[in-house]
């Protein structure tokens, strides 16, 4: 017979993993809302990657407690739990890894992906973070909106002011989202 100690560190874990598995799906569907700038940090294909995370942790889940109602001398059940927990510890690692890589390079990261936005979309990020341009007024900066709304108004920023050109703004956000996905993963 199993003690009560080591089933009651067992639940708690468990539930640990169940919670793991709801949070990550959860905000993988939430943050898939309309928002110009999340959109711009975390792309459709880390959401779906989250998503997936998500399920395969909610499945562990699963896993765990059919492993562990079984009779005590049958154990494949957690042999199958072990084989899963495996999995998902290395989709994990590999999860944050990509994110981890991708800070690394952030700024000139988040440049490409200016680049690949619309004109539209542009416009509506820098009416909403304040700025022209990704690293200076002459890169990428789309006239029009209610911030960047001539060219003269471009070419009076101040080059010193960082705020005022997008890569700032941008990575600021980008670094405290990507720290808090990569923390909770």
């Amino acid at each position: 017979m199993v003690s009560r100690k080591l089933m009651g560190v067992w639940a708690v874990l468990d539930f640990l993993l169940l919670a793991a598995g709801a949070v990550a799906l959860a905000l993988s569907i939430v943050w898939r809302a309309e928002n110009t700038l999340m959109n711009l940090v975390l792309t459709p294909a880390y959401l779906t990657t989250g998503m997936i995370l998500g399920i395969a942790l909610l499945v562990t889940f699963m896993v765990s407690i059919g492993a562990i109602i079984q009779k005590n001398h049958v154990t494949i059940g957690l042999v199958v739990l072990n084989y899963t927990l495996l999995i998902d510890a290395i989709g994990i690692v590999v999860i944050g890894t990509v994110i981890w890589f991708f800070t690394l390079q952030m700024r000139n990261n988040f440049h490409v992906r200016w680049e690949e936005v619309s004109r539209e979309t542009r416009i509506r990020l820098q009416d909403q973070l304040q700025c022209c341009g990704y690293f200076n007024g002459t890169d990428l900066a789309e006239i029009g909106g209610t911030f960047c709304r001539s060219q003269e108004f471009v070419g009076g920023l101040n080059i010193s002011e960082a705020t005022n050109f997008c890569v700032q703004p941008i990575t600021d956000y980008a670094d405290m989202t990507l720290n808090n996905v990569f923390t909770y993963v």
